[in-house]
């Protein structure tokens, strides 16, 4: 990276939610960075070809993969699509990358983890994902390790944001509708906002070259809560600002009774000590994301 001119950087998944929080990031601080959006319209990142071609007639110092295959229970039925997005493109991309001195940021998951450990997660522990999407990030992860040693791959966790398909978004539409939810309370993590998501990427794009190992990181939200206790944090807060007319009754349930054709982790937890030995304390507070998303709602936006 050129350390004495402003940092050139492209995201591809410009229209996911970490996309979108990027978009909103840089627009906040034109003069850290430079960046460049590119949606699965303006670039398909699953062909080799168009990753070179653009990066040739757009040199960047540092990419931001943010595109990704998120519907869980749908990768089943899509095994095929889900490993294109999640672990071939990244693959093209880390090749892309390594072949031009470039900075990649790739963004994976909890769920290359099967959630056994009795403690969060760190980075060097086995991975051992239950279902085809984990399976789908973690060939992500081997096929960007294997194309790029100083890849940098940000492993988080339950994101959420004002955007698109979320636990945040699929609660508040839910509670407007029914008196009774039945939400799983064995599962525990750490929900993410796609801001400070989108945060700890900028701030790791920023670093001088050669200042970051490459490997995993992991960055997710605090504290630590079950779905079934975000649910109800989330429509505690949707309630007070009058986006849902009454608090209708969340239920707690376990897993097993839960129809799904995927299963989840039941410790989705990350250690996120290494990342913040590198950086310093990043903010996590998955409270104040949630507020942020729902005055946003509250004011009419999006």
């Amino acid at each position: 990276m050129r350390q004495a001119e402003t940092p050139r950087i492209l995201v591809v998944g410009a229209d996911g939610q970490l996309g979108r929080s990027l978009r909103m990031l840089a627009g906040l601080r034109p003069h850290e960075a430079h960046y460049a959006f590119l949606s699965r319209p303006q670039l398909d990142i699953t062909q080799a070809k168009a990753i070179s071609a653009w990066l040739d007639a757009h040199p960047v110092d540092c990419l931001i993969n943010a595109a990704a295959y998120t519907a869980v229970d749908r990768a089943a039925t899509e095994p095929a699509r889900a490993h294109a997005i999640n672990a071939h493109a990244p693959g093209l991309l880390a090749q892309a990358c390594t072949a031009r001195g470039t900075r990649l940021l790739h963004v994976s998951t909890d769920y290359v983890f099967d959630g056994r450990l009795d403690r969060p997660y760190r980075e060097d522990d086995p991975v051992a994902p239950l279902n085809t999407y984990g399976r789908s990030k973690q060939a992500g992860e081997q096929a960007v390790q294997a194309a790029d040693p100083h890849a940098i791959i940000v492993r988080t966790s339950w994101v959420f944001s004002a955007w698109g398909s979320n636990f945040v978004r699929t609660m508040v539409h839910l509670g407007a509708q029914r008196d009774t939810l039945r939400v799983i309370h064995d599962q525990v993590g750490g929900p993410t906002w796609a801001g400070h998501l989108a945060l700890a990427l900028h701030t790791l794009a920023l670093q001088p070259t050669g200042s970051v190992p490459g490997g995993p990181y992991h960055f997710g939200g605090q504290p630590w809560v079950s779905w079934h206790e975000f649910a109800q944090e989330i429509l505690a807060r949707a309630h007070a600002r009058g986006l849902i007319a009454q608090r209708p009754r969340v239920e707690a349930i376990v897993a097993a009774d839960w129809p799904s054709p995927e299963p989840r982790p039941a410790n989705g937890r990350l250690d996120c000590t290494r990342l913040e030995a590198l950086l310093g304390p990043l903010e996590r507070d998955w409270r104040i994301g949630l507020d942020q998303v729902l005055d946003a709602w509250q004011a009419g936006q999006p």
